[in-house]
């Protein structure tokens, strides 16, 4: 039988994982962290209202390479013209003190860059997840960023949403006993004519952009960290999505230490789609789906919905980074998160690759 969990359960249950307190602090209100978003695709859509709504953040400035887009969103975010930069006037942030941090959402080939290049001008970065398509342009980054002195986040916006940030605590707390197996598969059919299907700006295919959220719930459900990866990869012949570097669905374990096994899929022509991760524990089995969506993640302990006060993920990840930057907080997902993501990423496709496994 399930347990019951109360409101107060929950939130007493949260520890290490709970939001920081007291978000109404008028410190924040007197000195809230301004924010400049760099690159105003899509998902910026989600990002710049998240600043504005945010506690500790305040959304100052705009930078991208089209004017339009700056003259658009300038007007309705309200941000003074002088703050609205195109990319080759971005040097020109140095000398601005109302923004203290970049928010780099760019296709991810270009986020080392514009990180370093933010980094090196004096400001805190932001950088959307997958961090870089390399493993040495990650680390280049996480430099750029010590060398400066100034923090660094990844975009993992799960880690702070509080359906993820209880499973994370039921699953390593011991609550529910040991983990018995854990799984986790993300994909969808991505439409042609999107960057996100050209190598050179994407780094790779479904397993650097969908992929990224199984392989992280696999780390962050467990709480560990692979010896050893293998893999598969499977495209559909005669779909000319699929080209060279460019992978549709894969199929990864991930070999932990104690001798768990964690079975992560991604994909780019599912359909339907799946957002999902399932972990059997010595106590119950909890159940994620969908799990990693923007909006209305379910999550259930055999078949119950586990009881939550939801809450936004998107500003609460602000809000964190924001904090972290006035009071020297740790920040929850660093650099050297991302740096896992990608090693492991590239470790998977050279399993795929050779049909070994590879010690990570």
């Amino acid at each position: 039988m399930a347990r019951e969990f109360s409101r107060r359960d929950v939130l007493a249950g949260m520890g290490a994982f709970a939001l920081s307190p007291g978000l109404s602090d008028p410190f924040f209100q007197d000195k809230p962290v301004g924010w400049a978003v760099l690159g105003l695709g899509g998902y910026a859509q989600w990002m710049m209202p998240a600043i504005v709504n945010s506690t500790r953040g305040k959304l100052v400035g705009l930078i991208s390479g089209t004017p339009a887009k700056l003259e658009k969103y300038g007007a309705q975010y309200g941000v003074d013209p002088k703050n609205r930069y195109s990319y080759e006037r971005m040097d020109e942030i140095a000398d601005n003190p109302a923004i203290e941090v970049v928010y780099v959402i760019t296709p991810p080939a270009t986020h080392p860059a514009f990180a370093m290049r933010a980094a090196k001008l004096g400001k805190h970065v932001c950088c959307e997840k997958p961090m870089a398509p390399t493993v040495a342009e990650c680390q280049a980054i996480i430099d750029a960023s010590k060398k400066a002195g100034k923090l660094l986040q990844i975009g993992y916006r799960s880690h702070y949403e509080m359906n993820n940030m209880r499973a994370m605590n039921l699953c390593r707390s011991g609550e529910l006993g040991k983990i018995k197996s854990v799984s986790s598969d993300h994909g969808f059919d991505m439409g042609r004519g999107q960057w996100r299907l050209d190598r050179k700006l994407a780094g790779g295919g479904s397993m650097m952009d969908i992929g990224i959220y199984s392989l992280q719930a696999l780390r962050y459900l467990t709480g560990m960290e692979p010896k050893s990866v293998t893999a598969t990869i499977t495209n559909p012949l005669g779909d000319d999505r699929f080209g060279e570097g460019m992978e549709d669905t894969v199929n990864f374990s991930l070999q932990f230490p104690n001798g768990l096994v964690g079975k992560g899929t991604s994909g780019y022509s599912w359909n339907p789609g799946k957002n999902q991760y399932e972990v059997v524990l010595e106590k119950g089995t909890l159940r994620a789906e969908p799990a990693t969506n923007y909006r209305n993640n379910r999550l259930t302990l055999d078949g119950k919905l586990v009881d939550l006060i939801p809450n936004d993920q998107f500003p609460s990840q602000i809000d964190h980074f924001s904090e972290c930057i006035r009071t020297g907080r740790k920040v929850r997902t660093p650099g050297e998160e991302g740096l896992r993501d990608i090693r492991l990423i590239r470790a998977i496709y050279e399993s795929a690759r050779t049909g070994k496994s590879v010690p990570v």
